[in-house]
């Protein structure tokens, strides 16, 4: 929605079409979308729905098992909430108490929250009812809302888990499951908390399966819970990595810190994630920036989720200049207008880079990702340029003598700078984790 692999031999077995034979519509009045939610969706000032809503709506409206293929950004959120909605208003009774009809799992606090949200406003004139449960805080109030009864729960699988064990959910009656983030989810290690969910569902139900990548064991276990799934695959106009102005420092592992410092000392950068492998390493950059005078806060696994969504908020508004974080939010956060994104150390997994500086680069817009490669990480950085089949701009440094140069490098200033970068408060985005 517009607003401001290979799978592997497993995944043959799924018998879906490779490609939809939907066209794109050009405007959501096309999709067959109630009037209830069709005046939300004006509220909201979306009138065009992106390339999986068009495909992926009417196929659900049908009630069809569907494999969405598509990176955040894409508008999964709206491509699987309205026709979940559209159904349950149509049928609407009140909901018993703890025997929700529908539930969407998410694999952070963060993108659950965020979808709570989406559905909340595409909901606003439909009687249906959601509750988001995670963990990390009390579960008296989630409790409280499922024993007033709930048309729908957005969860995270732990905590779902948990109170499917203590009698407060039944899953008995579920008419919709969305696993969304499935190769994150799996990434993550929920993949025993998740089976044990989907044997808790009755087999009569509609299933959508959303991932961001398909590598065999997601395809495999994708084919384990759809029935005869419609496919649809999203591949961007341009892809984020095509619209980033990328480039690396090669650096000592001990002047990074005085390196970031003297990169964010340039008044552009004016809404930056910095991005680190371990939490406490993301704790002790935020300290360091702050002692630097640079405005920063950490987020992580490690903190409350009062205090994550705190720092969301502030650094939202423009109150905080720097969030730091692990790849707890390289995926499912949605924040608009993110103008650089530095990776103060490289993933060791170089799909990992992709969803990091994609936090730059939303919704269309054209960002700056900015690495610092000690000697150590200089295989991470081959691994990354072959999966981007890009070069990175050396900013400065040379590659250790330890390392085979690229002499096909190409050694320039600084990535070119975003253009017209303004820092936006209000809107309150939302996780990852």
């Amino acid at each position: 929605m517009h607003k401001s692999g290979d799978p592997g031999a497993d995944y043959l077995r799924l018998n879906v079409p490779q490609k939809s034979n939907i066209m794109k519509s050009t405007k959501f009045e096309a999709l067959g979308l109630s009037e209830p939610l069709l005046r939300a969706l004006r509220g909201e000032n979306y009138d065009q729905p992106t390339p999986i809503q068009a495909q992926a709506i009417p196929h659900l409206l049908e009630g069809r098992d569907l494999l969405g293929i598509a990176q955040t950004g894409t508008g999964k959120t709206a491509a699987f909430g309205l026709p979940i909605l559209q159904e349950l208003a149509e049928n609407w009774e009140r909901p018993a108490p703890g025997k929700p009809l529908s539930v969407i799992l998410a694999p952070t606090r963060e993108l659950a929250i965020q979808i709570g949200e989406s559905l909340k406003a595409l909901g606003r004139h439909t009687p249906v009812r959601h509750t988001v449960i995670f963990g990390g805080v009390s579960q008296k109030p989630q409790v409280a809302a499922l024993r007033k009864g709930v048309d729908i729960v957005v969860a995270t699988p732990g905590r779902l888990l948990d109170l499917m064990n203590q009698g407060h959910i039944n899953l008995e009656g579920i008419w919709h499951f969305v696993l969304d983030e499935a190769d994150r989810m799996l990434d993550m290690g929920f993949i025993h908390d998740v089976r044990k969910i989907v044997a808790a569902l009755p087999a009569d139900r509609q299933t959508l399966f959303f991932s961001a990548t398909m590598p065999q064991s997601v395809a495999g276990f994708a084919g384990s819970i759809l029935n005869n799934p419609v496919r649809v695959e999203v591949t961007p106009q341009s892809t984020p990595v095509e619209r980033i102005d990328q480039g690396v420092y090669f650096v000592a592992a001990a002047d990074k810190k005085n390196l970031l410092i003297d990169v964010l000392n340039d008044e552009h950068l004016d809404r930056v994630i910095v991005f680190t492998r371990t939490k406490h390493r993301a704790n002790r950059v935020a300290e360091q920036l702050g002692r630097a005078s640079v405005s920063a806060e950490a987020i992580h696994g490690n903190k409350s989720q009062g205090a994550r969504q705190n720092a969301l908020r502030r650094f939202t508004n423009g109150s905080v200049r720097v969030l730091v974080a692990t790849d707890i939010a390289a995926r499912g956060i949605d924040i608009h207008d993110v103008s650089h994104v530095i990776n103060f150390e490289l993933p060791n997994v170089p799909e990992d880079y992709v969803h990091r500086i994609g936090r730059t680069a939303r919704a269309g817009a054209s960002g700056t990702a900015i690495s610092l490669c000690d000697p150590g990480e200089q295989a991470y950085l081959r691994s990354i340029e072959q999966l981007t089949k890009q070069q990175i701009t050396i900013l400065g440094g040379e590659p250790s003598q330890h390392e085979p140069a690229n002499n096909n490098r190409r050694q320039q200033g600084k990535p070119k700078r975003r253009s017209g970068s303004k820092r936006r408060g209000g809107q309150q985005k939302r996780r990852a984790a």
